[in-house]
């Protein structure tokens, strides 16, 4: 198991390498508009690598901030408008058979009726979070002018952050790859028993049935 997660983590660390030396700028944008659309794309290897091309000249933090923020929007328009357009009736139908349970959109009404449009702000600031926030952003219908501005001005200090990190991490990068290979397994077990546990808790057979 543990060559196998560290086989999809290199394949995914190679994609994403790929994509910013080839496209610059486009690649850091695309990769996390990528990984705002509701696919988990980790931003946390995207941003860091990008920092770490800021050291040899290749960018400027100010352009990676910026080209992360941007795409984190564009990705994020794609999921709220999933959720504007699918509405909160077809998710209560359909939802359980894309592993989005009755009891996920009652959370996330509760989550905006008690935080209201600060809740896209904040959630942009939180690792898993900030990946699913725009769809319950668009059920619930936030005005689409404030979403995109919340959720860019929540995206600039996650991006400037991680691009931090691969500033101060600098040549070290690939030897603090290898220094996190060793939590592989662990991590992969984790996700495992937590990807298991959400597969089972919202399958479809487990939803309550919406009276008609």
């Amino acid at each position: 198991m543990g060559n196998l997660i560290e086989a999809i983590i290199t394949e995914i660390s190679r994609f994403i390498v790929s994509m910013i030396s080839t496209f610059g700028y486009t690649g850091i944008f695309l990769t996390m508009a990528i990984e705002s659309a509701c696919i988990p794309l980790p931003s946390e290897i995207i941003m860091p690598f990008s920092g770490y091309l800021v050291t040899t000249g290749q960018f400027t933090m100010l352009g990676v901030t910026l080209a992360g923020a941007i795409g984190n929007v564009a990705g994020s328009l794609v999921a709220y408008y999933a959720g504007v357009w699918g509405g909160r009736p077809f998710f209560e139908r359909y939802g359980p058979y894309m592993l989005v349970s009755v009891r996920d959109i009652e959370m996330a009404d509760r989550w905006f009726a008690k935080y209201g449009e600060a809740a896209v702000f904040f959630g942009r600031m939180l690792p898993v979070v900030r990946t699913f926030i725009s769809l319950p952003a668009g059920i619930a219908g936030v005005n689409i002018y404030r979403f995109i501005l919340f959720t860019f001005l929540g995206s600039l200090p996650w991006c400037y952050l991680l691009a931090y990190i691969g500033v101060k991490m600098g040549e070290q990068w690939e030897h603090l790859r290898d220094y996190f290979h060793q939590f592989d397994i662990v991590i992969g077990v984790g996700l495992a028993l937590a990807i298991g546990y959400f597969v089972w808790s919202h399958w479809p057979r487990r939803q309550p049935k919406l009276e008609s």
